[in-house]
C-alpha cells in the first residue's frame, strides 16, 4: 500500500499516464491515415508504435553496437572540448588580454553552422572517428567555455576581499573560492554541450562513415518505406544516447555538487 501510494503521489503516475495517453494516440493516428485516409507512405509519416518498437527489440545487437560506436567518439570529443573550454574560462578569468584576444573568436566560430563544417571536416580528415571527435569536441567548447567563465566571475566580492585580506595565494583563490562558485556554470555548460556533442557525432556519420547510428539511419532513410520502421528505430536510438548524456552529466553534478538547491532535501531547504 506504501509502495502504491507513492505512485500515486509522486511523479510516476502522471508520467506514466501521458506516456501511454500518446502512445494510445499516436496509434490511432496511425491506423487513420493507414486504413481509414488511405494516405500514400502512411507508414512514412507515423508508424505504428508496436511494430518499432519490435524493431527495437528484433535488431538491438545491432542498434547497440552501432549506437555505442556514435556514443564512444561522441563522449572522447566531449571530454577533449570540456577540457579545453573549461582550461580557456579560466585564462579568460585571469587576463583581459587574454579574453579580448580570445573570446571574440570564440564567438565568431559558432557562426560557422555544423551543417556545413561537418563535411568540411570530413572532407579533410578522411577519417570517420577522428572527424566524429573533431565536431563533438567544437559543439562542446564554446557552452564550456561560456558558462564556466560566468560562473568563476560569480563569485561574492565581499568573500574575495576576504581572502585576499587573509593574502591568499591565487590558486588558492581558485581552488577554495572560484572553483566551487564555477560548478553550477560548468555543469550547466556540460548538460547542454552532452546531446549536441552526440548530434554532431551523427551528423558526421551521415557523410559516409562507415560505422554509426548515423550511417544505418542514412542507409534505411535511401531505401525506403520497406526500412521505415528501422529508420524510426535509429532515430529513437539517437535520441535516447542524447538523453542518456544528458542524465550522465546530471548523475556526475549531483555527486560532485551535492549542495546545490536542487539536490538538497526537500526542495532546497535546510
Amino acid at each position: 500500500m506504501k509502495g502504491g501510494s507513492i505512485f500515486v503521489r509522486g511523479r510516476l503516475l502522471p508520467l506514466f499516464v501521458w506516456i501511454f495517453g500518446l502512445l494510445l494516440v499516436w496509434e490511432g493516428t496511425s491506423w487513420m491515415l493507414l486504413h481509414v485516409i488511405e494516405t500514400p507512405l502512411a507508414q512514412s509519416k507515423v508508424p505504428y508504435v508496436h511494430e518499432v518498437l519490435s524493431t527495437l527489440w528484433k535488431y538491438s545487437g545491432t542498434l547497440l553496437k552501432e549506437g555505442a560506436a556514435t556514443f564512444g567518439n561522441a563522449g572522447v570529443g566531449f571530454l577533449i572540448g570540456a577540457v579545453a573550454g573549461a582550461s580557456l574560462a579560466v585564462l579568460m578569468s585571469l587576463s583581459k588580454t587574454i579574453e579580448q584576444l580570445t573570446f571574440p573568436y570564440a564567438i565568431a566560430s559558432q557562426m560557422i553552422p555544423i551543417l556545413g563544417l561537418a563535411p568540411i571536416i570530413y572532407g579533410i580528415v578522411r577519417d570517420e572517428q577522428t572527424s566524429r571527435i573533431i565536431i563533438s569536441g567544437y559543439i562542446t567548447f564554446f557552452p564550456v567555455a561560456l558558462n564556466m567563465l560566468r560562473g568563476l566571475r560569480s563569485v561574492d566580492p565581499s568573500a574575495l576581499e576576504l581572502m585576499h585580506s587573509y593574502a591568499a595565494k591565487p590558486w588558492a583563490v581558485y581552488w577554495k573560492l572560484r572553483f566551487p562558485a564555477a560548478l553550477p556554470g560548468l555543469f550547466g555548460g556540460l548538460k547542454i554541450a552532452a546531446p549536441l556533442a552526440v548530434t554532431g557525432a551523427i551528423l558526421v556519420e551521415l557523410m559516409g562513415a562507415q560505422h554509426g547510428i548515423g550511417v544505418i539511419m542514412l542507409r534505411n532513410l535511401y531505401y525506403g518505406s520497406s526500412h521505415t520502421y528501422m529508420f524510426w528505430s535509429t532515430v529513437i536510438v539517437g535520441a535516447l544516447l542524447g538523453i542518456a548524456s544528458y542524465w550522465l552529466i546530471s548523475l556526475i553534478e549531483r555527486l560532485v555538487a551535492p549542495w546545490q538547491p536542487e539536490y538538497r532535501p526537500k526542495g532546497g531547504s535546510h
